[in-house]
């Protein structure tokens, strides 16, 4: 009893610290809210636009986690060389330029977001076909330490093609303000990735939920071995899950290329915030992968934009792993995660 009761004081305390530490945050974020309400409204905004593109990118580890247990590190990769890939596609390819019409723009777009997708889908695919299926019942360690080779291998592959220089792509969408309110406005360019991501997000959504093969995929999550017995096939389902994360991936890539310049290491730090952003929502879980993704996004962009007492961009990267390791200690499972046997 008296090591019962000392674990539920040490729980309580821990509890307390988070809280304290959430109390904390809040209170600034009024404080700059009060200070300059257009401005903390307006980085608001660039928080939302670019928490969507990590939540693109969160999808596919937290896929791909909640089939196999397994952390592709390799996804943050397959995402900078999709987009590398992406920008030779719209200006070599189709040769795609600010000149050209509205429905050529849009056309050539369409097009290189087909293509992409599809042929990341089937990279990601071949990714776990070649190194991860054979290590289907090996040793936990075996597949992580495939997952970080296949990671070095996806980066250099972009490195030997594309070198260390940028890639950009013109300015197809207009810089131009959508809408603007008192002072705060918000451009077409940062709308588009709401246009673009929102409806993935609510297609993938449909079916994991609705479809027999996105059923599929939650069975297996939930027990490889009795869903095996129930008829499904789990090579099969497994596969499926890595071309969606794989198209995701690809879908991120060019929007992001839109937005930003890339090159091939690009895809490691915003994988590693991807990554953190899964496990902060409770990888594994969908709306988590997303909301945890948002999170980010608004951290990363109240730390580099609000005017008081903000650390800067300089630490950006400092506090975005100070938070995994933080719901590392006070919450394993995550904001929506559900606590299990290993994390409990």
């Amino acid at each position: 009893m008296g090591g019962v009761a000392e674990k539920l004081r040490g729980a309580k305390v821990v509890d307390l610290i988070g809280l304290g530490l959430v109390a904390l945050v809040v209170i600034w974020l009024v404080i700059n809210f009060v200070k300059d309400p257009s401005q903390f409204i307006e980085v608001a905004l660039i928080g939302l636009t670019n928490g969507m593109i990590f939540g693109l990118v969160a999808l596919g580890y937290t896929l791909v986690y909640g089939i196999l247990q397994l952390i592709n590190f390799a996804h943050g990769d397959v995402f900078a060389l999709s987009g590398l890939v992406a920008s030779t596609v719209i200006v070599s390819w189709l040769g795609l330029d600010t000149g050209a019409s509205v429905f050529a723009i849009i056309g050539g777009l369409l097009v290189t977001f087909a293509f992409i997708m599809t042929v990341f889908a089937l990279f990601n695919a071949t990714i776990e076909r070649i190194a991860y299926r054979p290590l289907r019942n090996a040793p936990r360690l075996s597949p992580l330490i495939t997952a970080v080779g296949m990671s070095f291998i996806v980066n250099n592959i972009g490195l030997a093609i594309y070198g260390v220089n940028y890639k950009t792509v013109p300015n197809f969408i207009p810089r131009t303000d959508l809408i603007t309110i008192g002072n705060v406005s918000y451009s077409w360019s940062k709308a588009s990735v709401l246009i673009i991501t929102i409806p993935l997000l609510f297609v993938l959504s449909y079916f994991v939920r609705e479809t027999k093969q996105g059923k599929a995929m939650r069975a297996v999550s939930q027990d490889t071995e009795a869903s095996a017995m129930m008829g499904i096939d789990v090579n099969r389902t497994i596969s499926v899950t890595f071309l969606i994360a794989g198209g995701l991936a690809g879908a991120a890539g060019i929007i992001y290329l839109l937005q930003f310049n890339m090159r091939y290491d690009t895809g490691f730090e915003l994988g590693l915030i991807a990554f953190t952003a899964a496990v902060l929502g409770g990888i594994g879980n969908l709306t988590g992968a997303v909301v945890g993704a948002l999170c980010i996004g608004f951290i990363q962009a109240f730390n580099e934009g609000l005017p008081w007492l903000a650390p800067g961009s300089d630490w950006t990267r400092s506090l975005v792993f100070g938070i995994l390791i933080l719901v590392l200690v006070f919450r394993p499972e995550g904001i929506l995660g559900e606590q299990t046997p290993e994390g409990a």
